[in-house]
């Protein structure tokens, strides 16, 4: 007896739960050679505040983790990317419709990415930190701490552009409104799905499907949050409003720039979203 398929339902990722869109929109995604794929969730301005209240909560817990322990979970992230990689491996060649051996290159440098920042979750404190030599009775010291909640477009590659921007902010104590690239948002969805099974606590990462220019004004403008990423926001005129929206409080700006995905990533991506913290203590008596 023939059977139908059953359909997968893409929806967004949100404080550890995948809510489908507060407004019931969504939009049909297509696969590389122009056929219907699947529909994924349109997000909305409340979807967003949502997500950047879910974000805020997870904040204090997340950060207030050793550095060792973040670095763990962030491992924890490649394992499980690792068991399900024929999953991601065919969703890629749909999606983009590259070869088996570009979707196990892709999906191999994605997995090797994630373990390249869990390594350097508690290593970047050594390189960027340290004792400052000062002219007195005293111990200068400086620490890097995260910068809090921050705002994420995604690049077009919806696995190794994805985790190129997520883990080096989850890296170093921050938590993340991630908008995902708009032509592929399927395969970051089942990336949320490893996140939800990797022992990421719930609002750390978030990830929202829908257009760009419709979502990330919200998030520039949002007064909660504390640095955003536009590096895949290819529009100029678009990158540049977003820039204006995020200096009203202040916010981290990382701009858009050609980046080899591939390449080792430099270690920019994790001192961008790091305050630093100087610390006087007298010597002596």
């Amino acid at each position: 007896m023939a059977r139908a398929d059953v359909r997968k339902t893409y929806k967004l990722y949100i404080g550890g739960a995948f809510p489908r869109s507060e407004s019931g929109r969504a939009y049909a995604v297509e696969d590389a050679k122009g056929r219907f794929w699947a529909h994924a969730s349109r997000a909305s301005r409340k979807d967003a505040r949502d997500a950047v209240v879910a974000a805020r909560k997870a904040f204090d817990g997340w950060s207030g983790r050793t550095a060792y322990n973040r670095g763990q979970v962030v491992y924890r992230i490649a394992e499980v990317l690792e068991s399900r990689r024929d999953q991601f491996e065919a969703e890629l060649r749909t999606a983009e419709g590259v070869t088996a051996s570009r979707a196990r290159t892709y999906v191999d440098a994605s997995i090797d990415r994630l373990v390249w920042y869990a390594g350097w979750s508690d290593k970047i404190g050594q390189v960027v930190g340290g004792a400052n030599a000062v002219a007195g009775p005293y111990l200068n010291h400086s620490a890097p701490e995260p910068t809090g909640v921050v705002a994420v477009v995604a690049p077009a590659g919806p696995l190794l552009g994805l985790v190129s921007v997520v883990a080096p902010v989850i890296a170093t104590g921050n938590t993340c409104v991630v908008i995902a690239s708009q032509p592929h948002p399927l395969t970051a969805i089942t990336l949320a799905e490893v996140m939800a099974t990797s022992d990421v606590p719930g609002g750390v990462v978030n990830l929202l499907t829908g257009p760009q220019d419709e979502i990330a004004p919200w998030l520039a403008s949002h007064m909660d949050v504390n640095a955003i990423d536009l590096t895949g926001v290819e529009d100029a005129e678009l990158a540049r409003n977003l820039e204006i929206a995020a200096a009203d409080n202040l916010k981290r700006v990382r701009r858009p720039r050609a980046e080899d995905l591939l390449a080792t990533p430099a270690l920019d991506r994790m001192t961008d979203f790091l305050e630093t913290k100087t610390v006087w203590h007298p010597m002596g008596l």
